[in-house]
């Protein structure tokens, strides 16, 4: 066992840093009656939270260009502040989809504080507040760069997403395609004219 002063000269951060990851539970040690705080020596470095991984997704394929702008806006800003990062994760997927397979590859991973994204819908469209808290729990954070709502064609293909699983379900995989093409028609229709009427 080692003294938690040395831990924290070995992962590079203050006595009182390491102290608080102590009282967290992020590292293993004991205290002794002295005070003196001891860390296990096999204790693996604690990711700090300037440990980021960027995640940038888009809905589909044609956007691939529009993927590689938003990693680079994200790279930009994590420079600007000074993270370090680990990893620029980008994928095509519905945000709807929650068995993308970079996204559930990034929760798999342990050796982070931070993951960037720039719209909170990019990580995932449901669910946001529930999978910030688990991670949490773990000590790692979500950081979204923008707040503003997301593009309306991005919604449009998750929603269309949503309307193609079920009517798979209801109808099966042959008149799916067929009955989402009306319902979404007939949706996007609906929404033009409730913007007529607004002007």
């Amino acid at each position: 066992m080692i003294k938690l002063s040395e831990f924290a000269k070995l992962n590079g951060v203050s006595y009182m840093t390491a102290f608080r990851w102590f009282k967290a539970g992020l590292i293993k040690g004991k205290q002794m009656p002295t005070s003196t705080i001891l860390i296990e020596q096999e204790t693996p470095p604690v990711s700090l939270p300037s440990d980021v991984i960027i995640y940038a997704r888009v809905s589909s394929s044609e956007n691939k260009k529009n993927l590689e702008t938003q990693a680079k806006r994200l790279i930009d800003y994590c420079i600007a502040k000074k993270y370090r990062i680990l990893d620029v994760i980008k994928e095509v997927g519905s945000g709807v989809n929650d068995t993308r397979r970079l996204f559930l590859k990034l929760l798999a991973k342990e050796d982070y504080g931070k993951i960037v994204v720039e719209h909170k819908d990019r990580l995932t469209r449901f669910g946001f507040m529930a999978l910030k808290t688990v991670l949490e729990k773990s000590g790692k954070t979500i950081e979204v760069v923008n707040n503003k709502e997301n593009e309306k064609e991005d919604l449009v293909e998750d929603l269309v997403a949503i309307i193609t699983s079920f009517c798979a379900r209801i109808y099966g995989l042959r008149r799916s395609q067929r009955k989402t093409e009306k319902i979404v028609k007939e949706l996007l229709g609906d929404v033009k004219e409730v913007n007529k009427k607004k002007r």
